[in-house]
């Protein structure tokens, strides 16, 4: 099955005999605003208006567990507890999932490498998000029936700090950031910038076009193999700041057809350590 799926396909899909569980994961990576200007809240966004029948899901609190425990800013969730919001709303292994978010596909891509990670067959990202959906729109909050949902881990690659940096000496460790962040040339987040020794910068926002859609397969394809992947297995990583546009990169390779695994802790949790090597500019090492 596709990793995306389009908002026509989708459209079909929720008119047919056995529609998708849909997942609404809106969020923004700063809720940092100017003065007087009130901070993102998914939540709102949501009742306000989102794909009929969609539950929504927050990425801080469902899709991650608490920062600062030493795995960076969205560390790994309990599974427990994931798997607890899961089954509230409403999927079961037997049921497709359909995620997305207000357009990026950050948000998206964590909840679908999540379920992946953890077992579930069947989940694609609306490719574009909701901007791409002209159907009619649903206000309020959806309380679905419960799911039954069993995260089984392992089902895909996750990379710890060690081997991240493995992996950046052996295959190809991809960066995921801005390239400026790469380089280290502004941090504004972490404590410092730069890299992991090795890693290669591949800003995700380069995997799509204007419209927020992801670009061909094959031009996808066509950059990944450019940048040294060769489709062999365990041999690709990524990372970000905190697995989440880390986890939009991992799924546009799915799109270009190569495996890749996931830094979850990615640069906050390698950074926040001054044990831990850093490089800077634009070359890997």
């Amino acid at each position: 099955m596709n990793a995306i799926i389009t908002a026509s396909e989708l459209a079909s899909e929720l008119a047919g005999q056995e529609p998708p569980v849909l997942l609404d994961i809106r969020w923004q990576l700063s809720t940092a605003k100017s003065a007087g200007e009130p901070a993102f809240d998914g939540r709102a966004e949501y009742v306000a208006g989102h794909l009929p029948g969609a539950v929504f899901v927050d990425l801080d609190a469902e899709l991650a567990g608490h920062a600062g425990a030493g795995g960076g800013r969205h560390p790994m969730p309990d599974l427990a507890d994931f798997g607890a919001a899961m089954r509230a709303a409403g999927v079961s292994a037997d049921r497709d999932v359909v995620v997305y978010d207000g357009g990026q596909g950050w948000a998206a891509a964590r909840a679908w490498w999540l379920l992946r990670w953890t077992g579930h067959p069947s989940v694609r990202v609306l490719d574009g998000g909701l901007a791409t959906w002209d159907g009619p729109l649903e206000t309020g909050a959806v309380t679905p029936e419960p799911g039954t949902f069993t995260p089984a881990p392992g089902a895909t690659g996750l990379l710890d700090a060690s081997a991240a940096a493995a992996l950046a000496r052996s295959g190809l460790l991809l960066d995921a950031r801005a390239a400026e962040r790469y380089r280290g040339d502004v941090e504004p987040i972490d404590r410092v910038g730069g890299h992991i020794p090795g890693a290669v910068s591949a800003p995700t926002t380069e995997n799509v076009a204007a419209d927020g859609r992801f670009r061909p397969a094959a031009e996808l394809a066509g950059r990944f193999t450019s940048l040294g992947a060769t489709g062999d297995p365990g041999q690709v990583g990524v990372y970000c700041g905190s697995g989440v546009s880390g986890a939009h990169e991992v799924l546009a390779l799915a799109v270009a057809g190569i495996d890749a695994q996931l830094y979850v802790g990615s640069w906050s949790e390698w950074s926040a350590d001054e044990s831990r090597p850093v490089a800077t500019g634009p070359d890997p090492q």
